[in-house]
């Protein structure tokens, strides 16, 4: 297994450095299979989001398009999967930013009876609660 940065992802997904482009397919192809999956941990996962969103002006659902489409190739693996999984379900649901919705679901797998927040957003989620 080897790990993935977000610069790799983001250039297969915009494509628009086409030197760069071109060498990550390269990469991706050779290096990440099934057998030997290319690894995304939450940062990563989070980066790419904040770049697609800010940097490109990805819409909402083509956002959630591209974290299912990286949730469900099989040459890769995406840290804290069911946790991801869920938020995604949360994020569509337009209730929580993504990255909100992530730290939730994780928080709440590994136990946390809640997670606090200044963000007013996020305490729309069930699960968080405002810090007053």
């Amino acid at each position: 297994m080897i790990g993935l940065d977000t610069n790799v992802l983001v250039r297969l997904l915009v494509a628009d450095d086409p030197d760069q482009t071109a060498r990550a397919q390269r990469f991706i192809a050779a290096r990440c299979t099934r057998e030997s999956p290319g690894f995304i941990n939450c940062i990563v996962l989070a980066e790419v989001v904040w770049v697609l969103a800010r940097a490109y002006g990805y819409s909402h659902a083509s956002i959630a398009d591209v974290v299912e489409d990286l949730l469900s190739g099989d040459d890769r693996v995406v840290e804290h999967h069911d946790e991801v999984r869920a938020a995604l379900a949360d994020y569509r649901s337009r209730r929580v930013d993504f990255i909100d919705a992530v730290i939730f679901r994780i928080n709440r797998a590994r136990g946390c009876e809640a997670t606090a927040t200044f963000d007013q957003r996020a305490v729309r989620l069930a699960g968080y609660i405002a810090v007053r």
